[in-house]
């Protein structure tokens, strides 16, 4: 547990990516085997299921740091993230612990779950009493699911390749799906055992485009590039081989069972096949997407009622063919995996190619992109005619277009502290809009402000607060932020009775008054203008 804590430490304390990647790469080599499965385990973003409950990790504190709890309340607000008010307010531990990761994951943290709150406040207190104030910073963040570490998901597979002497791509394949931190698994990373067995049902690493931000033309001749509508829906991967079906989401979740319709149509399927494509609620009357907000009655049920599967039907959009007869066939050319991709789909309605876009020319595409949202796609899709499918994103093979976000000015009204190193910031802000002489709250957005703006609005939020409600500062609705957002529509939910999707910061409105900021009347004509 040290040598992780060490290695988080590490890597949070430079922005250098071979500076990163040489922590990771030396770390790795190190590590026992099974420690460095479970490293890898928790570096690549995945997450013990939630073990303790806020109010028994409080509790645990209280009692251990013998402190009320008002005090520790009013700490916490000023931290702004528990495993680190936990880890500050603790005494001193009165043992050195030299347990390794898998041991205290395997035999501390996850026998947690289940206990009464009285076994699992005397475990905490005990294991506190043996880590430092670092290592019970980690052990709060795995215990919370809430550990994160300053090195993208590349940088792991990266740095593993290095310490196993095995190519990037194959470790990137080999750490998608589901798997169990094991010295067997991680001895299979580094290529050592039968691989193929215990990677039956794994989809590949999923590649991503680059968001396109210049003139399109900078691309050449638009007959070199393959364009199709940017859907919003749910990216996934068919994977059918030994005869069963596996729906893995980008986000490496099985979802077989919130989409039983695709499941099902991809049992026409050749074995031995992987397809790309994107999960969306489909609408068979209008022959094209429901809007994002229909899919997500789908997602995250176990079987959803047939009711809810006739009225919400989903479809697979196949974009691309990674396997076929067992080959994986990334490396061939687009147009050909495309063609094979289109020669093998069945005649059914839940898996259908996603369609080409022909124009004769950049303006010609251009003026087509700008009618995405009848489609109710993003954008354009570009990606070359001869381009592999890569690992991650890969500048200048494939290119998201998307459409200019809906803006709205809006007038701050709750302020809240953000997380990690923003945990002492006033970062996350509610705003809202007029209706009637009355401010009503629509939207939440913590991004787009640069460090010196954040700091002078947290200042500003210390001086203008009316009232609190726990770590929520209800502010003086003077400051106006022009909100940037994908995509609006009518909602029963919302007080507002409209619901934004993705909002974010665009830019301070110093210029402009709270007066002047847009109504709920205004937001509401450009939920109704969307092409239903």
């Amino acid at each position: 547990m040290r040598r992780f804590t060490e290695l988080f430490l590490a890597l949070d304390a430079t922005t250098g990516t071979r500076d990163k990647v040489d922590a990771l790469v030396a770390y790795f080599a190190s590590a026992p085997p099974d420690d460095a499965a479970w490293a890898a385990y928790f570096l690549t973003g995945r997450k013990l299921k939630r073990l303790v409950g806020t109010r028994d990790l409080v509790g645990a504190a209280i009692e251990a740091t013998a402190i009320p709890t008002w005090l520790f309340d009013a700490s916490y607000e000023a931290v702004g993230d528990l495993a680190e008010t936990i880890a500050l307010l603790l005494p001193p531990p009165a043992h050195r612990d030299e347990a390794t990761l898998t041991a205290w994951v395997e035999n501390d943290l996850m026998p947690l779950a289940g206990l009464p709150s009285e076994a699992i406040r005397a475990r905490l207190r005990g294991a506190w009493d043996r880590l430092d104030r670092d290592g019970r910073f980690v052990h709060g963040k795995l215990i919370t699911g809430a550990f994160r570490v300053g090195a993208a998901r590349q940088l792991v597979y990266r740095a593993l390749a290095e310490a196993a002497s095995v190519p990037a791509t194959e470790v990137a394949q080999r750490l998608m799906g589901d798997w169990t931190p094991s010295i067997r698994f991680f001895d299979m990373l580094r290529g050592i055992g039968d691989y193929a067995i215990a990677a039956a049902h794994h989809p590949y690493p999923f590649f991503l485009a680059y968001p396109l931000e210049e003139d399109p033309a900078t691309l050449g001749n638009i007959a070199q590039w393959q364009a199709e509508w940017k859907w919003d829906g749910i990216r996934a991967q068919l994977v059918r081989r030994d005869g069963a079906v596996s729906l893995w989401s980008r986000g490496e979740e099985l979802v077989n069972g919130a989409f039983p319709d695709v499941v099902s149509a991809a049992s026409a399927l050749p074995d031995a096949v992987v397809i790309d494509g994107e999960i969306l609620a489909w609408s068979t009357a209008d022959d094209r997407p429901f809007e994002f907000a229909a899919l997500q009655k789908r997602l995250n049920r176990k079987a959803p009622s047939p009711k809810l599967t006739r009225d919400i039907p989903a479809v697979l959009v196949a974009y691309d063919l990674l396997e076929q007869d067992g080959i994986d066939v990334r490396t061939v050319p687009l147009t050909e995996r495309r063609a094979h991709l289109a020669a093998l789909l069945p005649p059914s309605s839940a898996i259908r190619i996603s369609p080409l876009l022909s124009a004769a020319d950049w303006p010609a595409l251009s003026a087509l992109r700008a009618r995405s949202r009848e489609y109710h796609a993003e954008g354009i899709m570009l990606k070359k005619l001869d381009s592999a499918y890569g690992v991650g994103r890969v500048r200048g093979q494939w290119w998201k277009w998307k459409i200019d976000p809906y803006t709205v000015d809006a007038v701050m009204i709750y302020a809240q502290a953000g997380h990690g190193r923003r945990a002492s910031l006033f970062t996350d802000y509610t705003f809202a809009v007029w209706s009637g002489g009355e401010l009503v709250p629509f939207a939440k957005a913590y991004s787009g402000l640069s460090d010196a703006e954040i700091r002078e609005v947290d200042a500003w939020v210390r001086a203008h607060t009316v009232e609190r409600f726990g770590p929520v500062r209800r502010v003086e609705p003077q400051l106006v932020f022009e909100l940037a957002f994908e995509a609006i529509q009518a909602s029963t939910r919302h007080k507002s009775g409209v619901a934004v999707r993705f909002p974010r910061i665009l830019r301070w409105r110093t210029d402009k008054p709270a007066a002047e900021a847009d109504t709920l009347e205004h937001l509401k004509s450009l939920a109704a203008r969307r092409v239903p």
